[in-house]
């Protein structure tokens, strides 16, 4: 969901006259890092129901994630509505490490989706997300919200992922379509 709402918020900026030049002014520290993660959530991602050996630390793997990408967001919480993405972020860390480093799935809202997301869910083939059961912790932070037509996308959400996208979807507007300073005539010579 995170991608959606990037591309939602760089679409309403541009209907809003809204540019791309506020992004070439935003200094990141460790700004290497976010590519970097991404790069290796993909390696692992992909890889993980292919070779057991990376299907075994996965969940590791995605909590080190977490962790770097907490980090980062921390030490670049001055950007406009970080701190949104950094409290979405966290929750979602929380609920996964509470639960053996994956992300606790309804089974109620998966019930609502393609019956191939419930058996891919089952199967562990998305080592990211487990079923809900008996002893998961804090299931109202898993992914409980189902997304379904007319939404382009099927998928559950969780309530960080909420907040992360608003804080996500905030940044770009205020990065795309930034307020001019006003010029007082009093001090123009």
């Amino acid at each position: 969901m995170v991608y959606d709402g990037i591309l939602l918020a760089l679409v309403i900026g541009f209907l809003r006259g809204g540019s791309l030049k506020g992004f070439a002014d935003i200094k990141f520290k460790m700004g290497w890092v976010f590519p970097a993660l991404l790069l290796f959530q993909l390696f692992i991602f992909s890889l993980q129901n292919k070779i057991s050996w990376i299907g075994e630390i996965s969940s590791f793997s995605f909590m080190a994630v977490y962790v770097i990408g907490l980090t980062f967001l921390w030490i670049n919480r001055h950007h406009s509505h970080f701190k949104f993405i950094f409290f979405g972020v966290l929750l979602n860390f929380i609920v996964m490490l509470l639960n053996g480093g994956r992300m606790p799935v309804s089974y109620e809202a998966a019930l609502l989706l393609d019956p191939y997301y419930l058996e891919t869910t089952k199967d562990s083939l998305y080592a990211k997300h487990a079923l809900m059961n008996d002893s998961t912790i804090l299931s109202f932070l898993g992914d409980i919200i189902p997304l379904k037509a007319p939404y382009p996308r099927e998928q559950i959400i969780s309530i960080g992922d909420v907040i992360m996208n608003i804080g996500a979807f905030l940044s770009i507007q205020s990065i795309m379509v930034q307020k001019k300073k006003s010029i007082n005539p009093e001090t123009v010579i």
